[in-house]
């Protein structure tokens, strides 16, 4: 498995050369574009990896994922569901315009900002540092690391630049879909956006969503209900406004962010973290999309 790893490291390396790192959010552009790399971890415990797997990065909108299952833990799905839609939107992540233009009032679904802003609000603590804690040791628990942390660079740069961010909580606010503070909710996917893992980091949460919720040592976290919600939302909504391609081509429930990482899932079978942080004009790892391409294509993985 290694080998062919890294055979495909090598084949898509081409890739990186064509893509742009995030600059939008200060520190991001200091990310090495040509790295990739590639973890894989199978239900069964086994770890292959290849190129450079072990630089850290953050995990941006990988978060995503992770938030809206805490938050359907604390609240239940349908009161979750009666404040984020479901729907693909068709947008890029973080686009305003169908928040007012859409007779639906609401985020089109948790993936993008605006639904990610809302699901963060959602979190239950009593303060923004105890929410915040909570959401970290539950991102150390399904990726069974205990060394996760924020960078706090990183951080500080997405809250002195998320203004769009910002407009879109105070509408939502407005609007009734975020019923407690605006900063806080805001602070609090700011800090998810910036936790700091590996490219075996997202493999380990991938792995945990093949395994329907269950760590390593049979411990269940969540429900295969939430865990079929989560991995049926990153098919369809996972990859931004890509999402359908991606799905085509590579076939796997996966989730990107503009750090450079995409946490693929081979549900009952393996969890994939790949890293790549030049970019496509969607804000996926461009050399990481053809990687997974290419590595379902080898191992027939596609689900569909």
């Amino acid at each position: 498995m290694e080998e062919l790893l890294k055979k495909l490291i090598e084949k898509n390396k081409i890739y990186t050369s064509e893509g742009t790192v995030a600059n939008y959010i200060p520190e991001l552009d200091k990310a090495n574009k040509n790295a990739l790399g590639i973890f894989i971890t199978t239900i069964d415990g086994e770890e292959f990896y290849a190129g450079d797997y072990d630089t850290k990065f953050t995990i941006q909108s990988i978060s995503k994922i992770i938030s809206l299952m805490l938050a359907i833990l604390d609240n239940g799905e349908d009161y979750v569901f009666s404040k984020v839609g479901m729907e693909p939107s068709g947008d890029p992540f973080n686009s305003i315009r169908k928040l007012e233009t859409s007779s639906r009032k609401k985020p089109y679904n948790p993936m993008i900002n605006a639904g990610a802003i809302a699901v963060a609000s959602m979190i239950k603590g009593k303060n923004e540092h105890d929410k915040f804690s909570r959401l970290l040791d539950f991102t150390k628990l399904i990726t069974e690391n205990n060394f996760l942390d924020l960078n706090y660079k990183i951080y500080c740069g997405e809250a002195e630049t998320g203004f769009k961010n910002a407009a879109m909580a105070y509408f939502l606010k407005g609007e009734g879909i975020i019923e407690g503070d605006v900063k806080e909710a805001l602070n609090i996917y700011f800090k998810q956006c910036s936790i700091e893992g590996t490219a075996q980091t997202i493999s380990k949460l991938a792995k945990f969503l093949a395994n329907d919720g269950v760590l390593t040592n049979g411990e269940r976290i969540i429900s295969t209900r939430i865990a079929k919600i989560i991995k049926t939302l990153m098919v369809t909504c996972g990859m931004y406004d890509s999402s359908g391609e991606f799905a085509v081509r590579v076939g796997l429930p996966s989730k990107s962010g503009v750090g450079g990482g995409i946490c693929t899932v081979v549900p009952g079978k393996m969890g994939i973290g790949v890293f790549g942080p030049a970019l496509d004009k969607k804000g996926n790892s461009l050399a990481g999309g053809h990687l997974l391409e290419d590595l379902s294509n080898e191992l027939n993985l596609n689900i569909f």
